[in-house]
């Protein structure tokens, strides 16, 4: 385990390690899956290793649980509901925080994940060896119907009632 990949030469050394045949399990500050390949690239890694190397990347955010003693349910508006890409096949109901004694008024209780998953399949290491940035591989990786975006996961999350869509947008670019 690498702790943090901070420097080119923290990188180097997980590279190496990887090219070895040791499985290697590290974090980089990036805002999505896509750009932690970019982020090693910019560090000096080249892109044949970076490709060979990593095998998944994940991005993650903690985000607040609506608590559940006190919970209101909502009709969004069309234009919420359009800037997430939700559609309303949950009757367009979704949960907005109060506040009570169980969770001190806060409206929040508990946290919860939200995930994208980046697979480096081989259309993704041709994209890593042509250097292209990282929206256009998380293009490439939507189209292949194997991912999922934090937003789409969020949005997951908020139509499930864990949370709601303000808690939501503040751990995603909109």
């Amino acid at each position: 385990m690498v702790g943090e990949i901070r420097d080119s030469e923290t990188a180097k050394v997980a590279t190496q390690a990887a090219l070895t045949g040791h499985r290697v399990l590290s974090t980089l500050h990036t805002n999505d899956a896509a750009g932690a390949i970019t982020r090693l690239i910019d560090m000096g890694i080249e892109p044949f290793l970076v490709s060979s190397v990593v095998l998944v990347s994940f991005a993650q955010r903690l985000i607040r649980k609506v608590c559940p003693y006190c919970k209101q349910r909502y009709t969004p508006t069309k234009e919420v509901m359009k800037c997430w890409n939700l559609n309303s096949s949950n009757n367009g109901k979704l949960v907005r925080a109060k506040g009570c004694v169980h969770c001190m008024n806060t409206g929040y209780r508990g946290r919860t994940g939200i995930y994208e998953v980046l697979i480096i399949d081989k259309s993704i290491q041709e994209l890593i060896l042509l250097k292209k940035s990282a929206p256009e591989i998380t293009k490439t990786a939507l189209e292949s119907g194997n991912f999922k975006t934090l937003k789409e996961n969020a949005a997951e999350k908020v139509f499930q009632g864990i949370t709601t869509l303000e808690e939501a947008a503040s751990a995603v670019i909109l």
